[in-house]
């Protein structure tokens, strides 16, 4: 009972500390302690702890040298606050897999969990630390420079923090959970290849917009106080829903993989 205690007032200091110190919306905030009540009763403190290191290292890199990314942040659609969309994008699949775990408790939903979290840290880690490359991203599509921050583009300093930041969570997870070698390789390997899934989807499939006024490429629905067009990309598949997809398929891929070997 004790524990729980704990566990509940951890959820609910972090998710506050997150509106208070405007790392999250009101219903960012909300979501987060939706999330966070979820992996508690799933996976626990140990759980808690994975998903805490991600939501504190991203939001620091956010927050790092963040007038180096004023820019950046204008051609997207939201800021570093997140809302609950965005923490829903990189938090819900964990929060779906503690509860199956809780229900049906089964090593597989463990490793879901856990590649769910290291494709998002691999992600947010490559996005927040590749848009301080000295050097301008490469556009998968044309393998041609593009400007920082955009969707679909990769540079080698992000590709380094990819690994990084899927490495992180699967070192955390090896002494937290008491993995072998073999499945924190796995939750590497899987966590990195979500960050690989989201640059493509991004690349192919994320909807692009044209500013009437200024004739900047962003992803904002509205930008110079204007409605934008759509130039490229489909209309529905917004940074949020490429951060879902390419988590969800990675850890669905890993799922299966690790079903089939073990």
């Amino acid at each position: 009972m004790l524990e729980y205690a704990f566990i509940l007032t951890f959820i609910f200091v972090t998710a506050l500390a997150g509106f208070y110190f405007k790392l999250l919306s009101m219903s960012g905030s909300l979501a987060a302690f939706t999330i966070g009540m979820a992996v508690g009763w799933g996976f626990g403190l140990r759980g808690l702890l994975v998903l805490g290191f991600f939501f504190a290292s991203s939001s620091f890199w956010s927050k790092f040298k963040s007038k180096q990314k004023i820019k950046v942040e204008d051609k997207h659609e939201k800021g570093s606050r997140r809302d609950w969309h965005q923490v829903a994008a990189n938090g819900g699949i964990a929060g779906i897999a503690s509860i199956l775990y809780l229900v049906y408790p089964s090593p597989v939903w463990l490793i879901g969990f856990l590649i769910s979290i290291a494709s998002a840290n691999s992600d947010t880690w490559a996005s927040e630390i590749g848009s301080l490359s000295k050097k301008p991203p490469l556009a998968i599509r044309t393998l041609k420079p593009a400007e920082t921050g955009t969707s679909g583009a990769v540079s080698l300093l992000g590709t380094f923090a990819a690994m990084a930041g899927a490495s992180a969570i699967a070192l955390i997870s090896f002494f937290l959970f008491d993995l072998t070698p073999f499945e924190a390789l796995f939750i590497l390997a899987f966590g990195f290849a979500g960050n690989v899934i989201d640059s493509f989807t991004g690349a192919y499939l994320q909807a692009i917009y044209k500013c009437n006024v200024c004739g900047a490429e962003v992803e904002k629905l509205n930008h110079c106080g204007k409605k934008t067009s759509l130039i490229g990309g489909k209309r529905f598949a917004d940074n949020d829903f490429v951060n879902f997809f390419a988590g969800l398929a990675s850890t669905a891929l890993g799922m299966l993989l690790y079903i089939l070997m073990t």
